[in-house]
């Protein structure tokens, strides 16, 4: 796939901007009802790391109900059947995926390249599908206080998109939000995570995902070949933690998780370690008159469970299950917006309030007792504990709440191979 010379104007039935998780399933599935869409990519590839790569359940769900799922499997990927924790030397089994029922009774780990490849791919298989790479939106176009399009930057110059209907999934730091002033309620978050990989090497590992140690909190996610660690610290602390070095970082790391000892010689400087800055904020409107937010756009999710792309997707779902077809027979009115937000704000502040209990409840009051030796708090124990609370944590894990299923039409089919991709 490879950019050619924009045109000044681009006519489309549907412009989604961002090419994320919710932007390219909702450009996929607005193409596949047969509509004139195109998706602005401000980045030339999807090369980038440190990003979430849980794909739950209720994901691989959809892509079987897309008639994806075995494709789809093909992508590099790791399986994890339940969520352990290790607190301390106490080992715990949080959630089982074995008796949720699901098709797919697992989180895959897959890469977040590979899954918007992935997307990408399929999408451009649809003659009435475009993907401009390296073309960011930079305003919006209005007509009688109703948004008709977006104005871009490409790699050619400016290039206006006209389109009947903008969806905004350019993430948590939305430019069309922010252009369309949309009003955020910002929740808090009382941490921030540092990102980096470790090479696995020959040490002996189990398939523990939490590891609490005191103070201290470690995310270990199994990319093949290496580790993909989350080191949780307190908001803002990153200073305090670069101003202990870089052999105190290692030391910190490995103390929580002495199987990592070999591969955290790897980490050679801070360059090799990334900040991911936490937020936990929401939109409680989610349109205005041609012009509908999803995904982080409308909502930005603690990495906490790492539902934050399978939310997205259900967003981008939705939001095809309920416009697409209105949009493709000619009978779509900018009040059937509000219906997305009706739809999925629910599931969102009640996946937030969970997130934020356990930010408050547990991650925090880690954090700050360093001399505390961990205890896995009463919650957790009861879970463990108890068969059929285990599965209900496994369900809300894996499904969700309100998980969508794919309602759209069908009004175009991809060609053999091929397609366009600008």
């Amino acid at each position: 796939m490879t950019d050619a010379v924009s045109p000044a104007t681009v006519q489309a039935d549907c412009c989604v901007v961002g090419g994320g998780p919710a932007g390219l399933m909702a450009g996929f599935l607005f193409a596949r009802a047969g509509l004139r869409t195109v998706v602005l990519e401000k980045h030339a590839d999807f090369l980038r790391d440190f990003r979430g790569d849980t794909v739950h359940p209720s994901t691989l769900q959809i892509m079987h109900e897309l008639g994806l799922l075995d494709a789809f499997l093909q992508r590099p990927h790791q399986k994890l059947t339940r969520l352990v924790g290790r607190f301390g030397d106490e080992r715990l089994e949080i959630a089982s995926f074995d008796g949720l029922g699901a098709l797919c009774p697992y989180i895959a780990f897959m890469p977040q390249w590979e899954f918007l490849d992935f997307l990408a791919d399929h999408a451009v298989l649809y003659p009435n599908f475009r993907l401009l790479r390296r073309t960011e939106a930079n305003g919006v176009i209005e007509e009688n206080g109703r948004v008709t399009g977006v104005a871009a930057l490409g790699p050619d110059g400016p290039v206006d998109i006209a389109a009947r209907l903008t969806v905004a999934a350019d993430g948590r730091r939305s430019t069309l939000r922010k252009l369309a002033d949309f009003s955020v309620v910002d929740l808090g978050a009382p941490i921030d995570v540092l990102w980096f990989r470790v090479p696995k090497g020959d040490a002996a590992f189990d398939d523990t995902l939490l590891n609490v140690g005191a103070g201290r909190m470690v995310i270990t996610i199994d990319r093949g070949d290496y580790w993909q660690c989350a080191y949780v610290i307190s908001k803002g602390g990153i200073a305090e933690v670069q101003a202990a070095g870089l052999p105190a970082f290692r030391k910190s790391v490995c103390a929580v998780v002495p199987g990592l000892a070999e591969g955290m010689q790897h980490i050679a400087s801070w360059d090799d370690v990334k900040l991911l800055t936490v937020a936990v904020d929401r939109l409680e409107k989610w349109d205005r008159p041609g012009l509908l937010c999803i995904g982080d756009a409308a909502h930005a999710m603690s990495p906490i469970g790492g539902v934050g792309i399978n939310l997205a997707i259900q967003d981008a779902v939705a939001a095809a299950n309920l416009l697409a077809g209105p949009l493709a027979d000619g009978t779509f009115t900018d009040d059937m917006l509000q219906r997305v937000c009706e739809r999925r704000l629910f599931p969102t502040r009640a996946t937030q309030f969970m997130q934020v209990q356990l930010q408050n409840r547990l991650l925090a009051p880690i954090l700050g007792n360093p001399d505390r030796q961990p205890e896995p708090p009463l919650l957790m124990r009861l879970v463990a504990g108890l068969p059929a609370v285990r599965r209900k944590a496994a369900r809300m894990a894996g499904l969700g709440v309100r998980p969508e299923h794919v309602h759209s039409p069908i009004g175009a089919q991809p060609l053999p191979s091929g397609g366009i991709s600008s």
